[in-house]
């Protein structure tokens, strides 16, 4: 608990990834990708309860392992492509408290394609969102301004190229573009309010927490040699 409020974190690990194929068991410094939150997650005493959310038995049976319950499977269809990470979380939520007999005051999501997360970071969503009264925390990265939404392109069929939004056209130099931020999926919080009745991971007071350090959010067989390299990089201290 955190300030007596009942922490659920959730993991969604489904087994239909495509660049890895079951990329949530691949291996990284050999412990499957899926354990790595569990290390992380014995280090939050906060924690109340942890669950994955799979539809695969072995990711199932691997997270148990790791100390990351797995009372029941995702319904095939919270299994596709295109399902939200709202959907899998609604259902996580509702299907955990109907099995625990408790409500779950604040929801943590962590994926396990971000394994460079420290304990540290997901206790800061915690603490801010709890003791600062925001209804979701995200942390986030700094976007390098080489790739900033006002300097992408878009090509077509024919190889005609526009600019993604017309007031790229204006920008001529990097101090006239206004700092973003994209998702690093370290660690996401939300209150039980925002996501079963405002029904979103957005809420109406949303608020980020900004890492300015190494991370690697994997996709593919190279994001895994980063990932490692990261982790050699850390254990040595350089």
């Amino acid at each position: 608990m955190l300030e007596s409020k009942r922490v659920l974190a959730v993991v969604p690990a489904r087994g239909g990834s495509k660049g890895v194929p079951l990329k949530n068991l691949h291996p990284l410094q050999g412990i499957p990708l899926i354990a790595h939150v569990g290390r992380v997650v014995r280090d939050i005493p906060a924690i109340d309860r942890a669950l994955v959310s799979t539809d695969h038995p072995e990711i199932a049976a691997e997270a148990a392992r790791a100390g990351l319950a797995a009372p029941f499977m995702r319904p095939a269809e919270l299994s596709g492509d295109l399902v939200s990470d709202y959907q899998v979380l609604e259902h996580t939520l509702t299907a955990a408290e109907k099995l625990d007999g408790v409500t779950y005051d604040v929801v943590l999501m962590l994926q396990p394609t971000s394994p460079l997360r420290r304990a540290a970071h997901v206790q800061a969503v915690l603490d801010k969102l709890v003791k600062e009264g925001w209804d979701a925390v995200w942390t986030v990265s700094a976007t390098d301004l080489k790739y900033h939404p006002l300097k992408q392109l878009v090509v077509g069929g024919g190889g005609e190229m526009s600019y993604f939004d017309p007031s790229g056209a204006g920008i001529v130099a990097r101090q006239q573009l206004r700092p973003v931020y994209h998702r690093n999926g370290v660690a996401y919080a939300f209150t039980r309010a925002c996501l079963l009745e405002q029904r979103t991971i957005m809420g109406a007071r949303s608020a980020a927490i900004v890492l300015d350090e190494p991370l690697v959010s994997i996709d593919t067989l190279d994001d895994f040699r980063l990932a490692e390299r990261e982790l050699v990089r850390r254990a040595s201290g350089s």
